[in-house]
């Protein structure tokens, strides 16, 4: 498809000329090299008389309030209701993308819906949302206008959230993590064979981001694991996976293991039966994380949160309704005191399961 500029075509900076002529993006570690009117892999950045490219800039594929347990994020104010909203393409290939007529679309019609940054943060305060979460595709391929809408979001007092797979280059990391408050990262696997097999991906930059995010910026950080049969889900990967977590990241670091459904190119393959959840979850508590979850099914147990001290439950969930809630007002264990990592309002939101679609004009 030949590029050319528009009202939604907007300049990036992290690219360089190659010595052969080809323009070299250096935003993620797949380093596409185009020639003139190519776009790279991820399909909305492309090349403009000699120059990389957004093409999606102030596009989306739908804007839609979620609870902000449903990114997943159980740490950061809980109940409270989030604007989430993404646009087309992805900078991996995972055959088992669960949102692929988003994330694989080349079809620009896909972004039907348009809002500028500051017509998006009025949107989110006028719907009472406490937060905006860039998600259904990831951010890191729209940077650009993900961080104009979270400079607009700030200035109105709504937090950010980035929902990514962490398959980004330094500097861009260090430019876009700077304007998100929370990031759930998508820990695809824990082997550098799954990554390039079944994503297209590489595992190591995605360590550097969790590392990145967790030692050198103040995001609050949790990580998702889609856990499919035979690919990512046997003992030895898990064990392997949540020691790392805990030795590199700490043990305050929440871990969501969530359950798979076959979709896209991998309909062979079978649902993750619960008992697989539950024994993640298990194995990460028995390595030292305080905080792991289930998800995607039905598990009050898995789903609420506990004291790292007592054992209590702090905030119990059914699906996405909150009930149970043994916060106080600074986020500590009424019953001992000890501190829940996170960040937590006096009380808990309502916002409960809703999902409700919201329409945006320019």
């Amino acid at each position: 498809m030949d590029l050319a500029i528009d009202g939604t075509t907007h300049p990036t900076k992290h690219w360089h000329t190659l010595a052969n002529g080809r323009v070299q993006c250096d935003l993620c570690p797949r380093f596409c090299k185009l020639r003139e009117g190519q776009r790279g892999l991820c399909f909305v950045r492309g090349r403009v008389d000699n120059a990389i490219v957004l093409t999606t800039y102030g596009r989306s594929s739908g804007f839609c309030i979620d609870p902000i347990e449903k990114k997943p994020l159980n740490h950061f104010y809980p109940g409270t209701p989030v604007l989430s909203f993404g646009t087309a393409g992805c900078n991996l290939a995972c055959k088992f993308c669960q949102n692929w007529d988003i994330s694989k679309s080349r079809e620009i019609d896909t972004l039907a819906d348009q809002a500028t940054p500051q017509a998006l943060a009025r949107a989110a305060v006028a719907h009472g949302c406490r937060s905006v979460a860039f998600t259904y595709n990831d951010p890191v391929i729209f940077m650009e206008y993900a961080i104009d809408v979270a400079r607009a979001c700030h200035q109105h007092g709504i937090r950010t959230v980035a929902v990514t797979a962490g398959e980004i280059c330094a500097e861009p990391r260090q430019e876009f993590f700077r304007h998100i408050d929370a990031a759930n990262v998508d820990l695809k696997a824990f082997t550098e064979s799954f990554y390039r097999k079944v994503c297209g991906g590489e595992l190591q930059p995605v360590l550097d981001t969790l590392r990145y995010l967790h030692h050198e910026t103040d995001v609050w950080l949790e990580i998702t694991t889609l856990l499919i049969p035979g690919e990512n889900d046997s003992p030895h990967e898990l064990d392997a996976m949540s020691r790392w977590v805990v030795d590199e990241l700490g043990p305050d670091v929440p871990m969501h293991f969530t359950a798979f459904h076959p979709d896209y190119k991998m309909l062979d393959h079978p649902p993750t039966p619960p008992e697989t959840l539950t024994r993640a979850r298990d194995i990460a508590r028995a390595n030292g994380a305080l905080h792991a979850y289930t998800g995607n099914v039905h598990d009050a147990t898995g789903s609420s949160t506990y004291c790292a001290g007592c054992g209590d439950v702090l905030i119990g969930r059914d699906w996405y309704v909150l009930g149970t809630w043994n916060l106080d007002q600074q986020g500590a264990c009424r019953s001992c005191g000890t501190q829940c990592a996170g960040h937590f309002d006096a009380s808990p939101g309502t916002w409960g399961a809703r999902r409700q679609p919201v329409r945006l004009g320019l």
